[in-house]
């Protein structure tokens, strides 16, 4: 009898599921499926299974963990660590067994760091023949992919709202991830960043003359993972906005714990202590948007989010103090997205009638 074919599948994160898919494609033996795009079911199965006070980053992944389940998963992978997120693997595991499922559940990471051991200990499980020097290649090929994504991400969601051909932005982009899939080596991974880089910067542009600057600031889940806040950022580039969003993979894997020092020294009139999660981050954060002239700030975050609900204070009296408007969006499984883009629009139009007073 022919032995089952095992099947890794993992959440999706934004755009993310190209690099993690890279890594496990290399370093594992196994069938990699990328979990089905999250839609309304993704919440709505996630939801129906999980604790009443569990937060919209829970929900969704034991949503996409059922769905990949229900394709043929056999091995499901967690990232584990941070937040109350660092129980969340034991509970979706347990919540998935009490339904029926039969499965591998493995973490990536043992504390909210991700070291490098840990790591090479979990493939080593996956595919026993891996070598150190191979797992060691292609681990870092996939952090600096993940660098280069967050560098051209960061001049997309400064420009996109400008791009003078719809879909411009959004379709060089698709054609930049399949060829990073593509690379063996880092001279070639490079050389695809450098490439594309420079044809980004040749997409023609409107004028950003009186254009609007907005920092979008709050919980790591719903800054990164789009359908958790209804693509908000895509709306505020309709809006011609020029955005800054500071959470990406390359802050939380390898800038924050290196920043925690310099950020309690830069609010020490705000936070003596961490907060927990981002919460020190989005003060520290709300403070450089004031110092660098942005217009507005967007907080968001989960319904229920403990570290964020205890910032909010601190951010309101930061933004109080630099004569900042910001608005906050709390998302769950009920928000409404008419909701959303009312309440959106009617800060793009303060935010416009400030800037006209302010030039006048």
């Amino acid at each position: 009898m022919n032995k089952k074919e095992e099947v890794i599948s993992f959440p999706r994160l934004g755009d993310y599921e190209v690099p993690i898919s890279y890594l496990l494609k290399k370093l594992t033996k196994h069938k990699i499926m990328i979990a089905p795009p999250i839609t309304k079911n993704t919440i709505e199965l996630g939801s129906k299974y999980s604790p009443d006070f569990a937060c919209i980053p829970f929900k969704y992944n034991l949503g996409n963990f059922i769905e990949s389940l229900d394709q043929g998963a056999t091995i499901l992978i967690q990232a584990g660590g941070g937040c109350r997120y660092g129980y969340y693997a034991e509970i979706q595991e347990q919540i998935l067994k009490d339904l029926g499922y039969h499965f591998e559940f493995i973490t990536l990471t043992s504390t909210d760091k991700v070291t490098v051991s840990y790591a090479y200990k979990i493939f080593k499980h996956l595919n026993p023949s891996l070598h150190f020097f191979k797992f060691a290649h292609y681990f870092l090929m996939t952090f600096l992919m993940i660098n280069y994504m967050d560098r051209i991400d960061h001049y997309i969601r400064a420009n996109i709202g400008f791009e003078i051909q719809t879909g411009s932005f959004e379709n060089l982009k698709r054609k930049m991830l399949k060829s990073f899939s593509k690379t063996n080596n880092f001279i070639t991974l490079t050389y695809q960043y450098f490439k594309y880089k420079k044809a980004f910067l040749e997409l023609p542009l409107k004028s950003k003359k009186n254009s609007l600057k907005i920092g979008i600031i709050g919980e790591l889940y719903t800054s990164m993972e789009p359908f958790s806040s209804y693509f908000l950022e895509k709306q505020l580039a309709t809006m011609n906005i020029e955005v800054k969003r500071f959470t990406n993979l390359t802050y939380l894997l390898l800038v924050k714990s290196r920043k925690t020092k310099k950020m309690l020294k830069e609010v020490s009139n705000y936070c003596k202590y961490t907060l927990g999660a981002d919460g020190l981050d989005n003060v520290y954060r709300a403070k450089y948007l004031i110092e660098h002239n942005f217009d507005g700030i967007i907080h968001i975050k989960p319904f229920g989010c403990t570290p964020e609900i205890g910032a909010i204070p601190i951010i309101n009296k930061v933004c109080k103090d630099g004569k900042m408007p910001i608005i906050y969006f709390s998302f769950d499984n009920q928000t409404s997205l008419e909701g959303i883009k009312t309440r959106l629009e009617a800060f793009y139009d303060m935010l416009v009638m400030r800037k006209e007073k302010d030039d006048d």
